[in-house]
């Protein structure tokens, strides 16, 4: 049996058993606190927490899943081992108000022994019995189920059966919510069979967990309470490397000879095989895991190298036809490094050129009949691997070079600074650093190396503080902010507090109708009115714990603290705010639908005049992608669609919501529902898309790998931007003469050119015969070393003139060329074909004169210091003497 038929064999089981087949979800979350769909639950979490009904009582399901950073983080150990993994497949059934353990725990040993033939004498089951201080009871109903099922197949429960305390056996979702006992069926890969429970949970990779049962049915209210679930839940986990590797390596159950590896199906031995043939050496899978990763031998760091690779490329492929593309922040950082790690592994190997994009295409191959989005974005998938590798290839020389200059100055422990070194500036893992210097006998400090990321992490949250704004408003109570209603846009309350801050101060109001800057929008600004006089509102931040600062240009004290004050927002920015803020979210909308679903918010900046919007994309967008991104926002604009905003609970926001990736959401949310899309959004907005009046795409650009940025106009920012071009056609017009302005452009063009090739001739004839002269004035000379004196002109020039005269030097000749530069002496050293030293003539020169200078081959130039009103180089004595040693030599 081979991976495929192992999943396509799952889904058939449980289709059997009632179960409805669902799509694995995304890589890409819908929970903004991971990094990557991680398990099998992460798409039904809303059905355990009863915030959706599950639309079906059974459902199994393979879910595509990477562990690299965050919690779960596997990186550092893929390829060392044979069984660790970034990217794994997980098969699952799931149980909601359904069917709960007997049937699992039947149907689990049913599939594995009867229908996949796995010898029931190799496996182990645990349950769950807590110690002291541990949650909920023995779970006694999964033992005597257990029990049961080995004795009806001959075999002895008390040598399969075995418990395991809360670490092990007692699943949680988080300090509270949902969680349960869970089952773990465990296999003996060891030789004879003998290893038995004694290997259970241990450390022995020849004792394999396969499959973990957990049955859901409390509820954990925190402070170590619990309640029983009003209805229990099933959810199952069994990866498919592990169940396929263990078919592969033992033959069928044939032979338990070899070291359990996961790394053996044909998940990853056509990958090998391409490898073998990229190397092009000797070479081959040989299976051996590092035993000691301070002391790899050569066989081992070709396998390792083998399983990095095997399981990066995985990874990469699958992610990015996600829409999860290598960057500088978060998952795409996390990516760009698994990225480079295996560039870097690649080199064990001696893999050249973009083997990723080609090993992408094996991977594709492999996979692209479960996962259907996988062929039609082959081309993305390749052009970004090669983009990505290209780029880090740049830089490695450069990494290794330092990496060769610390071990040779450093002894046998490279410094943790120049490890951190090359894993910021150069993008080395550390782990591979680490293998490097093992090669050499050399040690990495990797307490300094720490040491010296939290000193860039302290500098980070420095940064991050330093732009926040420096006043402290936690001990007060939140603000009740009532300017949602852009109708709305005044109220009375009290001052609750002001705050001195530089040349003014912060006012603070039991209510207010001022939004404080926060998601990319900017703040409002308005007028207070105090006691009978009018204070300006220049800016409105927002404080710790919801409070809404309202920043004046004059120190007001405390003594207006309980006084009444009238609160009015200028209505005319904020409407304007409100229109681009809308924009924003049609424009991701539209681009999402034009560019696909990869497309994520990595950014944004609202405010009165303009809007910014930065997302995730692998390149530059076409004009004619452009162009429809803008036509359909405007179509969305014309449609005036009545915009829906709404509260609810986190768990119950909309299943198509959109929610941005690091920030962090209360258990109640605001929902902005245009049309069929909806976002998670705070902000201000208007009342229907009929209110942007017209969206205007100002510029696109690339700023970061995988990131573009579109700004934009809307209403009356974008009317004031027709309005100004159709100004300045007016007036360019009328310089053009009145007739049509692409017309008149096109011919002085053509103009211009014409000119431009005239002035191009004059100049190459004048340099001819400059040339000409200079050369005549040498005269015959048996020296090798020559000097001209050439006419005042600038470094660019004087540079062109030497190459001009290369053609005409006889072999081992080597002319000086010096110019008045104005402020300095320009030179230029010129060497005949043979020649190879002119950029170290050129240093000695520039050195003997003060000045700087380099270059290579038989090309080099160079700038000497003038003094004040100098106009002759013999009034220079250091010039001079430089001069002398030129020609004398």
């Amino acid at each position: 049996m081979d991976a495929n038929k192992f999943r396509s064999d799952f889904l058939d089981f449980f289709r059997d058993r009632g179960h409805a087949i669902v799509p694995s979800s995304s890589l890409m979350p819908a929970a903004p606190n991971l990094l990557f769909t991680n398990a099998g639950m992460n798409q039904f979490v809303p059905y355990f927490l009863n915030s959706q009904r599950s639309p079906h009582g059974r459902i199994a399901d393979v879910q595509k899943c990477i562990r690299a950073g965050g919690k779960h983080n596997d990186l550092d150990d893929v390829g060392y081992d044979c069984y660790h993994h970034t990217f794994f497949e997980m098969l699952g059934n799931w149980s909601f108000g359904d069917y709960f353990k007997e049937e699992s725990i039947r149907w689990a040993w049913e599939l594995l022994v009867n229908r996949w033939k796995f010898p029931g004498e190799r496996l182990m089951a645990t349950v769950y019995r807590p110690s002291d201080g541990e949650p909920a009871s023995y779970d006694e109903e999964a033992y005597s189920i257990w029990c049961d099922v080995f004795r009806s197949t001959g075999l002895n429960p008390c040598e399969h059966v075995t418990y395991g305390g809360a670490k092990d056996n007692f699943w949680m979702m988080g300090e509270t919510g949902p969680c349960g006992p869970c089952s773990e069926i465990h296999m003996d890969l060891t030789e004879r069979g003998d290893g038995g429970l004694a290997l259970v949970n241990g450390t022995n990779p020849r004792s394999m967990e396969l499959w973990n049962l957990v049955f859901i049915q409390y509820n954990a209210l925190g402070n170590g309470r619990f309640e029983k679930l009003s209805q229990n839940y099933v959810d199952t986990g069994m990866g498919l490397e592990r169940i396929a590797g263990i078919w592969a390596n033992t033959n069928g159950f044939r032979d338990f000879s070899r070291e359990p590896s996961n790394y053996c199906s044909n998940l990853f031995l056509p990958l090998f095989d391409r490898m073998v043939k990229l190397s092009g050496r000797d070479i081959a899978y040989g299976h051996s895991p590092a035993k000691n990763r301070n002391a790899l031998n050569e066989r081992e760091i070709t396998d390792c190298a083998f399983r990095a690779i095997g399981d990066h490329i995985r990874t990469l492929t699958l992610a990015i036809a996600d829409g999860i593309f290598p960057g500088n922040e978060g998952r795409n950082y996390v990516l760009r490094r698994i990225l480079r790690r295996a560039v870097l592994f690649g080199r064990r190997l001696d893999l050249r050129g973009n083997f990723l994009a080609d090993l992408a295409n094996v991977a594709i191959e492999i996979l692209g009949t479960a996962y259907g989005n996988l062929k039609p974005a082959a081309d993305v998938i390749r052009a970004t691997l090669i983009r990505e590798q290209e780029a880090f290839e740049r830089t490695i020389g450069r990494g290794l070079q330092l990496m060769e200059e610390a071990m040779a100055r450093c002894g046998n422990c490279i410094p943790g600074d120049i490890v951190f070194e090359l894993h910021d500036t150069y993008g080395f893992p550390v782990d591979l650093s680490q293998l490097i210097a093992a090669e050499k006998n050399r040690t990495i400090d990797i307490e300094g190396f720490n040491g010296a990321m939290e000193k860039q992490r302290r500098r980070a949250r420095d940064s991050q503080k330093l732009q926040k704004i420096s006043v402290d408003a936690t001990n007060l109570p939140p603000t009740e902010f009532v300017g949602y209603d852009s109708n709305k846009l005044n109220c009375e309350s009290n001052i609750v507090a002001a705050i001195p801050d530089g040349n003014g101060c912060f006012l603070v109001t039991a209510r207010s109708p001022f939004y404080g800057e926060m998601g990319g929008q900017r703040g409002d600004i308005g007028d207070i009115n105090l006691g009978g006089r009018t204070l300006k509102v220049t800016d409105t931040q927002r404080g710790g714990n919801g409070v809404i600062l309202h920043r004046i240009g004059e120190v007001v004290g405390d003594e207006v603290v309980g006084e009444s004050a009238i609160l009015s927002v200028d209505g005319n920015l904020r409407k304007r705010i409100c229109a681009h803020h809308t924009a924003t979210h049609i424009l991701q909308a539209v681009l999402r639908k034009v560019l696909g679903n990869h497309v994520s918010q990595a950014g944004s900046s609202v405010d009165g005049n303009s809007l910014r919007f930065d997302f995730s994309h692998f390149q530059a967008l076409s004009d004619s992608e452009l162009a429809a991104v803008e036509a359909e926002a405007n179509e969305i604009v014309r449609a005036n669609i009545t915009l829906h905003v709404f509260e609810t609970e986190f768990n119950s926001r909309p299943a198509n919501c959109l929610a941005n990736f690091g920030e962090r959401y209360g258990a109640v949310v605001r929902v902005v529902e245009i049309g069929q899309t909806a976002e998670l959004c705070g902000g201000t907005h208007v009342g229907a898309t009929g209110e942007i009046g017209i969206f205007k795409i100002l510029g696109e650009s690339g700023i970061a790998a995988g990131t573009r940025r579109i700004c934009a106009v809307a209403g009356e920012a974008a009317y004031d931007d027709y309005a100004s071009l159709a100004k300045d056609m007016r007036l360019l017009k009328k310089d053009l003469g009145g007739g049509d302005v692409f017309e008149s452009v096109a011919t002085l063009r053509d103009r211009l050119r014409n000119m431009e090739k005239a002035m191009g001739e004059l100049e190459e004839s004048a340099q001819r015969n400059e040339v000409n002269s200079l050369m005549a004035t040498l005269g015959n000379s048996s020296s090798k070393r020559r000097l001209i004196i050439a006419r005042p002109q600038d470094g660019g020039r004087l540079r062109s003139l030497g190459r001009c005269l290369q053609d005409k030097l006889a072999e081992d000749e080597i002319l000086l060329l010096l110019s008045d530069g104005g402020d300095r002496w320009n030179f230029c050293i010129v060497g005949s074909a043979n020649c190879s030293t002119a950029g170290d003539l050129a240093k000695n020169f520039a050195a003997g004169t003060g000045g700087g200078g380099g270059g290579k081959g038989n090309l080099a130039c160079g700038t000497a210091p003038k003094c004040c009103g100098e106009d002759d180089p013999a009034k220079n004595s250091r010039l001079s003497a430089a001069l002398e040693r030129f020609t004398d030599h």
